[in-house]
C-alpha cells in the first residue's frame, strides 16, 4: 500500500485490516474518544469488524477506522459510504495515522463506486484538506434519521455542532 505520509513516520505504524480478536482493543480507543465519537458497542465492531482498518506500532494499537454503506431506496445511483470511528490515540496524533486511515478506507470504498464518502465530524479542520467539503445537513438525512436520531448526546441533529462533509468520488 502506498501512503501519502512521509518514509519516516511511515516506518512508525502499518495499516491493516482489523480481525476478530482486535475488537476489545478497537472498542477501547474508541472508547477513550467518547467527548468525540459516537460510541459503538461491542456487538457492532464485531459485526463490522471486516470494515475496520487499524494503525499499529510494534503491536500496540494506536490508531482506528470504519465505514458503513447507506443503503437508498430503488437503483443505488448516489450510495454514500460514511467513514467513521476515526481514532488515534493522544502520543500519535499529527503523526500521518489518521490521515493515512482516512485515505486507506477511501481507497477501499473506491471498489464498490459510491457516489461520495461522507463524516459528521467535529475536526472539519482535519478532513478539509483530505479533500472533504461542508455540506447542510439536509444533503445527509438518511444518515440523521439512521444515526443522529439515536445520539445520546443532543436532542437535535440540526443543533448538534458536527458538521456534515462530503468527498465527491464519481
Amino acid at each position: 500500500m502506498s501512503s501519502p505520509v512521509s518514509e519516516a513516520s511511515a516506518a512508525a505504524f502499518a495499516l491493516r485490516t482489523a480481525r476478530l480478536v482486535d475488537a476489545e482493543r478497537i472498542f477501547a480507543l474508541i472508547h477513550l474518544h467518547r467527548d468525540r465519537l459516537v460510541p459503538r458497542s461491542l456487538g457492532s465492531i464485531v459485526e463490522n469488524i471486516d470494515r475496520f482498518v487499524v494503525a499499529e506500532s510494534d503491536g500496540e494499537m494506536v490508531g482506528c477506522a470504519t465505514y458503513a454503506i447507506f443503503p437508498e431506496i430503488g437503483a443505488p445511483l448516489h450510495t454514500a459510504v460514511e467513514i467513521q470511528s476515526v481514532a488515534v490515540r493522544a502520543p500519535w496524533r499529527r503523526k500521518g495515522i489518521g490521515r493515512a486511515l482516512v485515505l486507506e478506507l477511501v481507497r477501499r470504498v473506491k471498489a464498490f463506486e459510491p457516489a461520495a464518502a461522507l463524516v459528521l465530524t467535529f475536526s472539519p479542520e482535519f478532513f478539509g484538506p483530505l479533500g472533504f467539503r461542508e455540506v447542510p445537513k439536509e444533503q445527509v438525512m438518511y444518515k440523521l434519521y439512521t444515526g443522529c436520531i439515536n445520539c445520546t448526546k443532543y436532542a437535535n441533529p440540526f443543533t448538534c455542532p458536527e458538521k456534515a462533509m462530503v468527498l465527491d468520488l464519481k
